[in-house]
């Protein structure tokens, strides 16, 4: 349906997106593809207002249904200004995170029915998925010692290890239960061991082009 290839990258909080996904970039660049990044909550002004509002620490109130809300409204936003055209004009998009991060932080880490969340989905994004979906997988207490490390957290960040634990239970779900789309990343060994794991996925994913 679409000229271009969307490219998602998941992960619970320090698994690493950010180092992984300029991996990804620089090997894109090296292959002369066309591609543009992107990230969620954001990616255009209006849901980049939606994202300050959601991880802003000031806003313990926020009930979860609104949450899950937000975060679609973002999404809406997000895909017709931005990755809708993208891959309209044959361009690959990268986005960091996508509607598998409302399966497992609304779904698995606040306890929202998944049924919503699909229903939710299809309206937003009617047939509309990720080609792949790259899942960077690191134990809970290893990628929140990493967390603390950065400095300052944000609303989701200071949530307990059991709401990380639900969240990464859910993305290892969805990664077992869509094998085609799903390609895991074990990010505990070192960096160069990591980014091997991250051209090997891109190899395949371009082969396949």
């Amino acid at each position: 349906m679409y000229k271009g290839k969307f490219i998602t990258i998941e992960g619970s909080e320090g698994a690493g997106k950010s180092t992984n996904i300029r991996y990804i970039q620089d090997y894109l660049r090296e292959k002369k593809i066309d591609f543009i990044s992107t990230r969620e909550p954001g990616g255009t002004p209006i849901a980049e207002k939606i994202r300050d509002l959601l991880l802003d620490k000031a806003h313990s109130s926020l009930c979860h249904d609104a949450e899950l809300l937000l975060m679609f409204a973002a999404r809406a936003q997000h895909l017709n200004e931005l990755i809708i055209p993208a891959l309209e004009a044959g361009q690959w998009v990268l986005s960091d995170r996508f509607t598998d991060a409302s399966y497992a932080y609304q779904g698995g880490g606040r306890g929202l029915s998944w049924e919503k969340i699909a229903q939710l989905e299809q309206f937003v994004q009617g047939d509309l998925r990720p080609d792949a979906t790259i899942l960077l997988d690191i134990p809970v207490e290893l990628g929140m010692q990493r967390v603390r490390n950065r400095g300052e957290a944000d609303r989701f960040e200071q949530e307990q290890l059991s709401f990380f634990n639900r969240i990464r239970a859910a993305y290892l779900k969805l990664a077992e239960d869509n094998p085609q789309r799903f390609h895991i990343v074990d990010t505990r060994p070192e960096i160069d061991e990591v980014r091997q794991q991250i051209i090997a996925i891109m190899d395949r994913l371009t082969c396949n082009d």
